[in-house]
Formats: structure tokens, sequence, C-alpha cells
């Protein structure tokens, strides 16, 4: 039983408990704690790739910040 989706995998080892814990345990994506995985655009779901403001608890990829800049409070300079 090989397939690169894992929940194809999962609906198969739905009639057997034991070896779907076992595949769960060792094939899973586990939840990340640090990375730039991690932190996501509060607005649009963009991970931190490019830019990502998260200075100020504002959790906003570039795109979105340049958006709602001025709404927020921030002035460009220069």
């Amino acid at each position: 039983m090989t397939t690169s989706d894992p929940n194809k995998m999962l609906r198969q080892l739905s009639k057997k408990p034991q070896k779907m814990k076992r595949f769960r345990k060792y094939n899973l994506a586990k939840a990340r704690s640090c990375g730039r995985q991690t932190s996501k655009c509060i607005r649009c779901g963009r991970s931190g790739v490019g830019g990502f403001v998260g200075s100020y608890n504002l959790k906003y990829c570039r795109c979105c910040f340049r958006e709602i800049a001025t709404r927020i409070g921030f002035k460009k300079y220069g």
C-alpha cells in the first residue's frame, strides 16, 4: 500500500485500527512549533515565505500590510 496521498491511505486503513495508529504516528505531518510555516497572515492565509510583519503582534503578510497600513495608523516616510 504505497501512495502519495495520506488521506487515501487513511480511508484504506479505517478498518484496521492498529495499522492506522502506526501510520498516523510515522507518516502524517506534525504540528510545527517554530519556523516559517508557523506564521500565517490573518487576512489572506499566506505563509511567512516573503515578507511577514509580525511586530506589534500584527501578523500580516507584506501585501496585506501595504493595503491596510494607512487605515491602522502607519505613515509612509520618504
